[in-house]
């Protein structure tokens, strides 16, 4: 299970539930936001979205405790088209 928080903002904590519980502070901006989803879902379903992209590739417990959304590209280069497709956008 994955569960996001607003801690301040642009910030969030987002929880993740496996064998090992993990918690990570994600940062994302509003242009970046918009970029993926166009405003027509919530900030935490983006962050949701990304994060179930991200366990399919690896455990949560190998997941950055901090980082910027927008860099998960340059570890993944079809990270941003794949959320879009799952965003509808």
């Amino acid at each position: 299970m994955i569960s996001v928080s607003m801690v301040e903002a642009n910030t969030y904590e987002v929880v993740v539930d496996g064998e090992t519980e993990t918690r990570h502070r994600v940062h994302m901006s509003q242009e970046y936001f918009r970029e993926l989803c166009g405003g027509m879902v919530t900030h935490e379903w983006v962050l949701v979205q990304a994060f179930q992209f991200l366990l399919e590739h690896e455990a949560n417990t190998q997941i950055l405790s901090e980082f910027d959304l927008r860099d998960i590209s340059r570890y993944f280069a079809d990270f941003e088209s794949v959320v879009k497709q799952r965003l509808n956008r």
